[in-house]
């Protein structure tokens, strides 16, 4: 669009003070030009030309903009919400986060004409902004404040205090060795723990060690996208693999079968880490991956993970009935795991008794009675289930249903007074159900025991940097939006660039969902042995949304791209 050459250039406060007289339009232009040569604020700018105080321009924002007005100095910096803002963005735009509550996050700034620094604060967090505008001179020095205590955690992460250890008790032997080992290979040692932090502090999921017949590689899984960051020489990679299978109770001297173990990296006295370790042998060297298992994420809340209203309200109705059954699908690496912890932690009471079987534990919750299954041990699903039937369980969560027998168990357990979590990998929620008469479970059995039946997917949400994109009418409508989705209301957006999300135009993820209830009328078609299509016509019926109708919701919040969402779902 070509600006008007007759409209002013001035625009958000400096506008405001020009419309008000209390600036002539030279001036402004003036004080905005020494702002950005002086790497400043237009605000402090304006105080220090005597324009007015820091209180007294507050005043005039929080009045012509209609935002509430603030003393920071009033307010206990203890109840900040340090992590729901990236500190990048706090010391780049100026801003603190005050509190949050349900969708809505308050956000202390003292230009609230700052639109950029919101735009960027409601597509990282996903939540509605609402600015409250404070005096400049007493919001800069609580940024800085915050800005030196993220460095003194860095620091303590990069400091003496961080260690691999053992998650089980070390014998003295195994002590020894691991000691002696790290002695004689701590630049190694040192490497790995590099990787361990770099790969944290970025977010990945996963860290991939790959050796190949002339190259070693490393990669990190970051919002599920592989990719390359660093290329050690070849000469180390036996290296690497002892160290991590040494630190992970792993037999160094077996490098023909896979194995499986964990470690933990020690950040500071009150946060750990713990990794998933995962070894393969390959025609040229042992590949090591890990994954990552920060018990942060299983706190995140269910407001965090992207279920639309109506599905958290049906979620959250379900997992507080007395008993039944619901059912977490998808495939790998689409969130399931942190779905059941989210859910766990909102029925983790004083007066409940919540036993989970996995294989293995994930994330440690305090509170619940987690079973690591051993398959070679014999503490199988089906065996683990049973002996919890005996220890008085109100919430039993099962890992996944892999087999008839551990199904049975787990649908006789929702029959008898349990509610029964657990995850099943099939593409979609009607597919759940016959997925389950295929395996040879009564119809009756089925239908009397499952309430909600939840598929997912994760797909990458756009960076702030995303820009506006043009689509054809066709191509909207072959996606699977309605005509009356097309109202010019919304606006369709694509992948930017910018350093924040390493040009890749994404920057985290967010979930799409098929919140599915098990009506009557669903138990009437399980019952009659109807189809897997009989089930979906019946949920659209009843106003289900599958997974690609709620990937195109985000696709109209402005949360993912069209691209994404047509990558990761079914018309």
């Amino acid at each position: 669009m070509v600006a008007n050459p007759h409209q002013s250039p001035l625009s958000g406060l400096a506008r405001a003070l020009v419309q008000a007289g209390r600036l002539k339009e030279v001036e402004a232009e003036s004080l905005l030009a020494q702002a950005a040569a002086r790497k400043t604020s237009l605000i402090e700018q304006l105080v220090g030309a005597k324009k007015g105080s820091f209180l007294d321009l507050a005043r005039f924002a929080a009045d012509k903009f209609g935002f509430p007005l603030l003393d920071l100095s009033a307010f206990d910096d203890a109840h900040i919400q340090k992590n729901a803002i990236d500190r990048k963005l706090i010391a780049t735009h100026q801003v603190i986060p005050l509190h949050k509550r349900g969708n809505r996050l308050a956000v202390a700034i003292a230009d609230p004409t700052n639109l950029r620094a919101l735009d960027e604060i409601r597509f990282q967090t996903g939540l509605t902004v609402d600015p409250v505008v404070v005096e400049e001179n007493k919001l800069a020095p609580l940024v800085t404040k915050l800005a030196e205590s993220a460095e003194e955690t860095l620091r303590n992460f990069t400091s003496e205090e961080i260690n691999l250890e053992f998650t089980d008790e070390q014998g003295p032997d195994k002590a020894e060795e691991a000691a002696s080992l790290e002695v004689d290979d701590a630049p190694v040692v040192r490497f790995i723990q590099k990787m361990m932090l770099d790969a944290i502090s970025e977010g990945a999921s996963d860290i991939h060690f790959e050796p190949y017949e002339k190259n070693y590689r490393i990669r990190f899984r970051t919002d599920g996208i592989l990719r390359e960051v660093a290329a050690p020489p070849l000469v180390i990679k036996d290296k690497i693999a002892s160290r991590i299978k040494v630190i992970s109770r792993l037999n160094i001297a077996e490098k023909r079968v896979p194995q499986d173990g964990r470690m933990r990296l020690v950040l500071s006295k009150s946060r750990s880490i713990d990794f998933r370790v995962s070894t393969l042998p390959t025609m040229y060297g042992e590949k090591i991956v890990l994954r990552i298992l920060d018990p942060a994420s299983a706190s995140l809340g269910i407001d965090a993970l992207g279920y639309e209203p109506e599905q958290k309200a049906l979620l959250l109705e379900a997992i507080h009935r007395p008993y039944g059954m619901i059912l977490v699908t998808g495939p790998t690496g689409s969130g399931k795991t942190v779905s059941l912890y989210t859910c766990l932690n909102i029925l983790n009471r004083p007066g409940v008794n919540i036993a989970t079987a996995e294989d293995p534990t994930e994330i440690p919750l305090p509170g619940i009675n987690q079973v690591n299954v051993d398959e070679k041990a014999g503490l199988t699903f089906p065996i683990a289930l049973k002996a919890f039937l005996r220890q008085d369980p109100d919430i039993i969560m099962v890992g996944e249903i892999r087999d008839v027998e551990t199904a049975e168990i787990a649908i006789k357990a929702a029959q008898t007074g349990h509610m029964v979590l657990s995850t099943l990998h099939t593409n979609d929620a009607p597919a759940t159900l016959t997925r389950l008469m295929n395996m040879g479970i009564p119809t009756f059995n089925l239908a009397a025991s499952i309430l909600l039946i939840t598929a997912q997917r994760l797909v990458r949400r756009l960076c702030s940097c995303k820009r506006q994109l043009d689509a054809p009418t066709e191509t909207l409508l072959n996606a699977g939006f309605l005509e009356s989705d097309l109202d010019g209301s919304w606006t369709l957006y694509g992948p930017g660039e910018c350093e924040r999300c390493k040009g890749t135009g994404y920057k985290g993820r967010v979930g799409l969902y098929e919140v599915m209830p098990v009506s009557e009328a669903i138990q009437q078609i399980i019952m009659a042995n109807g189809s897997e299509l009989d089930i979906a016509s019946q949920a659209r019926r009843e106003g289900v949304d599958d997974l690609r109708r709620s990937g195109l919701l985000k696709v109209k919040q402005g949360l993912t791209s069209l691209d994404e969402v047509l990558g990761s779902t079914n018309a």
